[in-house]
């Protein structure tokens, strides 16, 4: 079947799929369960670990099989792997020989686009990145948080308004991403999320490590606004010693960092540099300033 042809029959086919889950893991599963709730049919999956052949049964109701067999089954391909893993699977369901010819096969990585997919799509495969802009933990509220998420989407663009039913189906926008930017655009989500919990959760060791009992409690108000600043205002939302230009301040906390956590405290040198470049280049820090939290901080921070 000719490739055009095999678009036009997915963005004209019914709406209800059958869809299948290669890899049941935490986001697999709640993405699955998802598109459950919009009506489609989850009719395969398929999990490695015993958490994922778990999570196929309790949360989509399937015994897993092998990939290819979900393949076989599915309208829909749902590809919910590592994304180290994802290139060799994708290129091993090609060399089965399962039947790839007008199946919609959709993988959820930020940081891969659709040249992942050109095995699949030389078999016959019309190609889709639905990445969920939301951290999963395999708890039970996983799928409640899907809702009005983000999805960074990148696909042909016959395909598009599929793409986008399909994320508007799991009550998420969709957020058209250019296939040379997924790279940076992952980049730049998981050093907002991922940086964070590190950084909190250090911040908290070292409170309880001075008699703070619970932290969290001193942390949320603080980290709540904190949030809600950068949001809202960008850089024009920063406060704190640095953008003040405190640099006495800002030695006072190396010093204590380099004696109770020399990790965190290389970890604050390179964050607070950033943070003043990017005060400096707003406009926010003066020079002069700058110069003196540079002394502080044992480094050039225009390097």
């Amino acid at each position: 079947m000719a490739e055009g042809r095999d678009v036009m029959d997915a963005v004209d086919r019914p709406a209800r799929l059958a869809v299948g889950v290669v890899g049941t893991g935490k986001v697999g599963s709640a993405l699955g369960a998802a598109l459950a709730r919009a009506g489609h049919r989850i009719v395969a999956a398929s999990g490695v670990s015993d958490a994922s052949r778990e999570r196929a049964v309790e949360r989509l109701g399937l015994v897993p099989t092998r990939p290819e067999d979900v393949v076989a089954q599915s309208d829909l391909v749902l590809l919910t792997v590592p994304d180290d893993v994802l290139p060799d699977l994708v290129s091993g369901l090609a060399g089965t020989g399962v039947d790839l010819r007008g199946k919609l096969v959709a993988h959820t990585s930020g940081a891969y686009g659709l040249s992942v997919l050109n095995p699949a799509v030389k078999a016959g495969a019309l190609p889709l990145a639905l990445h969920p802009v939301m951290t999963f933990t395999g708890r039970d509220d996983d799928l409640r948080r899907l809702t009005g998420i983000s999805y960074g989407v990148t696909a042909p663009e016959p395909l598009r308004p599929v793409a986008e039913a399909l994320v508007i189906e799991m009550e998420g926008e969709p957020v058209w991403i250019a296939d040379d930017d997924r790279a940076l655009y992952h980049a730049a989500l998981a050093g907002a999320a991922n940086h964070m919990v590190t950084l909190i959760a250090e911040s908290s060791e070292l409170l309880e490590r001075i008699g703070v009992e619970q932290p969290g409690r001193m942390l949320g108000p603080l980290l709540g606004a904190a949030l809600d600043n950068v949001l809202r205002l960008g850089i024009a939302g920063l406060t704190g010693p640095v953008v003040r230009g405190d640099a006495g301040t800002v030695r006072k906390h190396v010093d204590a960092l380099i004696l109770a956590a020399p990790e965190a405290a290389d970890a604050y040198v390179a964050l607070a540099r950033l943070t003043a470049d990017r005060a400096l280049a707003a406009g926010l820090l003066k020079p002069e300033a700058a110069e003196r939290l540079l002394d502080a901080l044992g480094g050039n921070i225009w390097t």
